[in-house]
């Protein structure tokens, strides 16, 4: 049934392009603040395809219709798909290039001169520019004027209208005034007049507000224009109480309906194209078509917000510190709680494990929300890096194999992300390979030191050096920045293959998360988040290294103990007597207590 909406949600589009004279229609995984999750009204590619992951490109043409996506969903996006028109390409990155799209849709058609459709306000203008620029190298056109899922989606979701809160300063660390002070400080430098805010993280982070429009992430739907002497958010009036409204004037910022924003003076307006849709720079410039006294000059350059953001301030790191110690409680409550149900032979699925940690994370102070979807994947499932169980997918946990368990907590004092590999009774021997192959990766990157300038693509292969001299590897990245009670993924620093250029740096937070999996079998990932610290300095220069900000143990069991170096047993060691020492306290339940010194144990 589900398959047969899609296709008719498909023929429908078919029959709305034949009339709006497009031979193709391209659906991005974003809304019109580039977000990585975002609210269910802006879900046009999930709901013309029916893929649900958060990352992919949907392409509809006349006659096919495909999902670009990344290995991460390859086998998500294959059983979701199937019994749709939509095919599977698999590709080597979260996103689709032009190039590829372009080829495809041609391809497709096997036909000149066509015109090829997307909605501007949910593409950035760079995506704009690249795909504009390819079809017009191959012959063809491209039409942003159009929204087709205005007139198809049937009960769309509306826009959420859930107010929006004060972050206290005892959680920030710094003032709204003072972070507004710094941009205006780089505004200047770059001789600019305005800077346009889009990015929901961004506005959020600037102004020391958070919301709930977004699952799982303390968001609120904004635009944010900068000016060098006050500022304007531009925001459903409905969401601003009266003492948020009394913040945001304190603190100069004034407040206009969302869909207004225009310029109304001689202006240099500087946005970021990588995050900032062409809709509304399209609104921005018909400002002045309209109104001859308006010059607009617009500046296309990164947002320094984010570099900003993802160097943490004492506070921040402290109520990361608070946050991790709270989840490691629910996490040593949650791992014994399940081994002991399992030796009691209790029927726990995938669903029971989501439920009941989401329960033990809930009883902790200042406990907001999930992070992100808990992912449970059992046995095969953890091969599918994403996975999520839904009730027709859930099964049963048997006293066998490996759940895989990437989890994470919205606390008001920080966000977490941890994985933990958990063994629930014999292993195979490939299973404790992959096992001990991944933590050994995880140690080696964890155990770096490195100079001041290095970036998370230098040391990337630090986690897969171990497992590629066995044949083995994986597509996704090894770690990401994580915000303070802000997006789980945080960025732009990361640990991945392909090139980043964000040099790491004190002060920063990133997760290690190397993984293995094997289709049809079993997955591993084991996941900490770190804080980078400096190391001291020599003639060489500033030294920085990680430290562990998560606090939970890492099951020794299925370890082949003739594949570890020294090093990395004294490395675990060194983390287990650390977890046990900021844990034990906490601990109220004796069987708790007994069950974190068992697995926090020396290792010889």
């Amino acid at each position: 049934m589900a398959n047969q909406t899609i296709t008719n949600r498909v023929e429908a589009l078919r029959t709305w392009m034949r009339s709006h004279g497009l031979t193709a229609f391209i659906f991005p995984s974003t809304d019109p603040h580039c977000g990585e999750y975002v609210p269910d009204h802006w879900k046009s590619r999930e709901w013309i395809s029916g893929f649900n992951g958060s990352a992919g490109t949907a392409v509809v043409t006349l006659s096919k219709a495909a999902i670009w996506t990344d290995s991460r969903y390859w086998l998500a996006a294959e059983e979701q798909l199937e019994g749709t028109p939509f095919q599977v390409v698999r590709c080597s990155r979260n996103v689709a290039t032009a190039e590829e799209l372009v080829q495809w849709i041609i391809q497709a058609e096997n036909k000149a001169g066509f015109e090829v459709g997307i909605d501007a306000w949910v593409n950035t203008v760079t995506s704009v520019r690249t795909l504009k620029s390819e079809l017009i190298r191959q012959g063809l056109s491209l039409d942003t004027s159009h929204d087709p899922v205005r007139e198809l989606w049937n009960n769309r979701p509306t826009l959420p209208l859930n107010e929006v809160e004060i972050q206290p300063l005892c959680y920030a660390g710094r003032t709204a005034q003072d972070k507004l002070a710094d941009i205006r400080a780089y505004m200047r430098q770059q001789d600019v007049d305005s800077l346009l805010v889009s990015q929901l993280d961004e506005v959020a982070w600037t102004l020391n507000l958070r919301g709930s429009d977004v699952h799982c992430t303390p968001l609120f739907v904004a635009y944010l224009v900068i000016n060098t002497d006050d500022a304007e958010l531009y925001i459903n009036p409905q969401k601003v109480n009266a003492q948020v409204g009394a913040y945001l004037k304190e603190i100069g910022v004034e407040v206009k309906p969302y869909d207004s924003a225009r310029v109304n003076k001689t202006i240099r307006m500087q946005f970021d194209p990588d995050s900032t849709n062409a809709g509304i720079i399209d609104q921005m410039v018909h400002s002045q078509i309209y109104d001859p006294a308006v010059n607009l000059r617009l500046i296309s350059n990164k947002s320094p917000i984010q570099l900003m953001m993802v160097h943490k301030n004492a506070t921040e790191i402290s109520g990361y510190h608070n946050a991790m110690l709270k989840d490691g409680v629910a996490m040593v409550q949650f791992m014994r709680w399940l081994d002991d149900a399992m030796q009691r032979g209790e029927r726990i699925t995938e669903l029971t494990v989501c439920d009941k940690l989401r329960e033990l994370r809930s009883q902790q102070p200042l406990f907001r929300d999930i992070s992100f979807d808990t992912i449970a994947g059992y046995g095969p499932h953890g091969a599918i890096v994403h996975y999520e169980p839904t009730p027709e997918t859930d099964v049963a946990l048997e006293p066998k194999g490996l759940l895989l368990l990437d989890s994470g907590a919205q606390y008001q004092d920080g966000t977490t992300d941890i994985t933990r590999t958990i063994p629930l009774g014999p292993l195979t021997e490939n299973e404790r390979r992959d096992y001990t192959l991944v933590l050994k990766g995880h140690i080696r990157l964890a155990m770096a030191r490195f100079p001041a300038g290095t970036t998370g693509t230098q040391l990337d292969v630090l986690a897969r050096y171990a497992m590629w001299q066995n044949g083995l590897n994986y597509g996704h990245g090894t770690g990401h920045g994580v915000g303070s009670y802000l997006s789980v993924h945080e960025g732009p620093h990361q640990f991945r293959m392909n090139w980043m250029p964000t040099p790491l740096q004190a002060g920063m937070t990133i997760t290690i998360e190397p993984g293995i999996y094997i289709a049809g079998s079993h997955g591993v990932r084991h996941e900490n988040t770190m804080v980078i610290v400096a190391d001291g300095e020599n003639e060489y220069g500033q030294w920085l290294r990680m430290e562990p900000l998560t606090l939970c143990p890492f099951c020794t069991t299925p370890i082949v103990w003739e594949l570890m170096q020294p090093d990395e047993i004294e490395y675990l060691n060194n983390y287990h007597n650390r977890v046990r020492e900021k844990l034990l306290p906490l601990l109220t339940d004796e069987r708790d207590r007994e069950w974190l010194i068992e697995q926090t144990s020396y290792l010889s």
